[in-house]
């Protein structure tokens, strides 16, 4: 039988992803509700490494199954780093995602072409019932946009530029955006990692 492994999100979107990219991991990847293990997790952590490693304790802690989670999120130089560890909570964690991209927007209007550099980061961490833990994180580097653009993707995807494609995050299709994305390449060294864990 394959080893299930927990993913610690409630994001359909994300975790659709995440099964994209460890599509050959030897393993079923499961999420906290199939887990049974749905609930509040307080992210408190000021880095993305720190929340990562908090989902993952205590969702591992819940089910007892080797857990992988991921925080993620949008760092902009312009705005001094936000919104950053609380990209998911920016404005409000029930506030829709283009009202958030309209207001980066509104706040980078008067933002000189070089001062738009943005990133998104993303620590992923693993952590497995015998207290062994692993902490990975990747960026993608890019710009902030001047509007949204394209319909792939989510969150920030429609306002995160990438020069060297001339196009947004959000008109990459899913593949092209796996494989450059933070998230990818962040899972993808987790996936090395759990070849030597497993």
């Amino acid at each position: 039988m394959k080893n299930r492994i927990v993913f610690a999100t409630g994001n359909e979107g994300k975790l659709r992803e995440i099964r994209m990219i460890l599509a050959d991991l030897d393993a079923e990847l499961i999420s906290m509700k199939e887990a049974g293990a749905d609930g509040p997790i307080e992210e408190n952590g000021t880095t993305f490494e720190e929340n990562a490693l908090i989902k993952a304790r205590t969702v591992c802690e819940r089910t007892g199954l080797p857990t992988l989670a991921d925080d993620s999120g949008l760092v902009i130089d312009y705005l001094g780093g936000a919104p950053g560890v609380y990209s998911a909570r920016f404005l409000g964690e029930d506030t829709p995602h283009s009202v958030k991209n309209r207001v980066i927007l509104e706040r980078l209007k008067d933002a000189a072409p070089g001062e738009r550099a943005a990133r998104f980061v993303c620590a992923c961490a693993c952590v497995l019932p015998d207290g062994r833990e692993r902490v990975v994180t990747a960026t993608m580097e890019g710009e902030i946009a001047y509007e949204t653009a394209g319909a792939n993707g989510f969150g920030y995807d429609p306002i995160f530029y990438l020069p060297e494609y001339g196009c947004t995050s959000a008109e990459l299709s899913p593949e092209e955006k796996n494989r450059i994305s933070h998230r990818g390449k962040a899972l993808r060294m987790m996936e090395e990692e759990l070849g030597k864990l497993l």
